[in-house]
């Protein structure tokens, strides 16, 4: 990756009862590719009286990726989706002109120790399918094309790369994959990626151009074609990017859009109750004050 643009820490960051490390936005940058947002839960370890709880919560604009690799999340929407996440498996939550969903531990997790660990990611929708009817689809780990060259696994969890493509029902061209090398192996993926990239350090050491980034260090370029790095044996790394959208989009809480206005209108929506509910569960996620 000789061709590195940045090189960011995660940060942390809260989310109702459970801290994250923020990996995006940030604010040298504030997508990649179509990514807008992407944060790493954990590893932690919840005790019996410990759980994930977030409410009720409005989205637009976006397509929310829930990737696990450790433990288990219930997701509700207000689309009557009542559907548990495992580590492998991707939740895929488009919200177009508006869903609401929450994440919780599940009910027979709620009185036991347990680990929880993934990453969640938005991406933006296409201008011209913002405002879409919203949809979930959910995709089994075991449906997820994988494959090993020379050592080294590859997984894509989303999008096309490589010649293969996911049955993960995306909307724009982009790509996330993981890769995993079991021992020290050169990696040379120049000309199967394209637009925007990113690659994310779970666990391990890469080494490029004689510098050497480990876990938690996300490295952004802005031309994927360059893509050669050497990973140690043990790494395991995220790779994802793809076309940027010639518009900016503007993010105010968990709300995406291309247009301010249709944020501010999303915001007063939300504040009347005036979006659909989740069955089975009636909680509910108040706008911030500093998002008003």
């Amino acid at each position: 990756m000789s061709n590195i643009d940045f090189i960011r820490e995660e940060t942390a960051a809260n989310i109702g009862n459970f801290m994250v490390g923020r990996l995006l936005p940030f604010r040298q940058k504030r997508s990649i590719g179509p990514f807008v947002f992407i944060d790493h839960m954990g590893p932690a370890c919840l005790a019996d009286h410990e759980n994930l709880d977030v409410g009720p919560h409005p989205h637009i604009g976006l397509s929310t990726l829930t990737y696990l690799f450790d433990g288990s999340i219930f997701h509700r929407d207000s689309l009557g989706t009542a559907m548990e996440i495992k580590p492998g498996a991707v939740n895929w939550m488009t919200a177009g002109k508006g869903v609401v969903h929450s994440e919780r531990t599940p009910e027979y997790l709620r009185v036991k120790d347990k680990y929880l660990h993934g990453l969640q990611i938005w991406v933006a929708l296409p201008k011209d399918l913002e405002f879409m009817e919203p949809e979930f689809h959910h995709t089994e780990a075991d449906q997820i094309p994988t494959w090993e060259e020379d050592g080294v696994k590859y997984k894509l969890i989303a999008g096309e790369a490589f010649s293969k493509k996911s049955p993960v029902p995306v909307y724009s061209k982009l790509y996330m994959i993981e890769v995993k090398a079991e021992k020290d192996a050169l990696i040379d993926i120049k000309g199967e990626l394209y637009g925007e990239s990113g690659l994310y350090i779970l666990e391990g050491e890469i080494e490029s151009n004689g510098f050497t980034y480990g876990p938690k260090q996300i490295l952004i370029t802005l031309d994927a074609h360059l893509c050669t790095f050497e990973m140690k044996a043990g790494t395991t790394v995220y790779i994802f990017g793809g076309e940027p959208f010639p518009e900016e989009r503007f993010i105010s809480w968990n709300f995406v859009a291309s247009s301010r206005e249709t944020i501010d209108a999303a915001k007063e929506k939300w504040i009347n109750h005036e979006f659909p509910k989740v069955p089975g569960d009636d909680g509910y996620v108040p706008l911030p004050s500093q998002s008003k």
